[in-house]
């Protein structure tokens, strides 16, 4: 499996607290399946404008890490994305290092929990124009679309890509969060299945288990896309056609 959401890199934002830490949710991961993980930093979110974004830093903390694991036996390659928080910006950032994932074609996007602005839809619009795919990470926390599912549709019909958290399937997000991430997932408007892993103890990756929970709704067959195929593209920069 391929977790394109997640924050493994220790030391940066919320995510891990310690190369330990990162190196057992790796683990962890390694165990469930997982083969390729995707470390998604913060990017001006509101919380963590402290942080530095340069290339060098990242490149230098993941080859620690990668290095890390191979010495332990854990054949996991670790790449570098960002989870972008939305502003009216994002055309204007769009060739900043990180900003997509692998530097690809595809941006993470998320958006606070209690509001989602309306200028969302130009701004999505232009990102979809200028080549870029926006994913919206988690949807299924958002209140506005807890209480109004047709957002999701038009997300979908505007070219967007929606990825829904593997806890939230399993009812770690809250109830109402659960009910609309399977509603998602009902209804066939999930795209990617990740963990947005934080620690190692009450958000570590749980990614096979809410893979095995989905598999009994849509089959195996389309779970499959939510967590080998649709991410692999992702990470490769190739496109997707829905």
């Amino acid at each position: 499996m391929i977790d394109i959401h997640n924050h493994i890199l220790p030391n940066i934002d919320d995510g891990s607290k310690s190369v330990e830490m990162s190196i057992n949710m790796l683990k962890y991961a390694y165990e469930q399946g997982v083969t390729d993980v995707v470390n998604t930093v913060h990017y001006q979110h509101p919380l963590f404008l402290h942080i530095d974004h340069s290339i060098e830093r990242f490149e230098k903390i993941k080859k620690s890490i990668q290095s890390k694991l191979d010495y332990n036996n854990i054949p996991i390659k670790i790449h570098l994305g960002s989870e972008v928080f939305y502003f009216e910006n994002l055309l204007k950032i769009i060739n900043e290092p990180l900003i997509t994932i692998g530097g690809g074609k595809y941006m993470l996007i998320e958006f606070s929990p209690k509001n989602i602005p309306s200028s969302q839809k130009q701004t999505l619009f232009d990102l979809k124009v200028s080549g870029i795919t926006p994913i919206i990470a988690h949807p299924e926390r958002y209140k506005l679309v807890q209480e109004n599912f047709s957002i999701i549709y038009d997300w979908i019909n505007a070219g967007c890509l929606i990825q829904v958290d593997a806890g939230s399937v399993l009812g770690f997000m809250g109830n109402k969060a659960k009910e609309a991430s399977l509603l998602i997932i009902r209804e066939n408007c999930c795209h990617i299945l990740a963990s947005d892993a934080h620690n190692d103890s009450n958000r570590n990756f749980c990614l096979k288990d809410a893979y095995n929970h989905v598999k009994n709704i849509i089959g195996k067959k389309n779970s499959d896309l939510l967590v080998y195929e649709h991410p692999s593209s992702i990470i490769k920069g190739e496109d997707l056609y829905f």
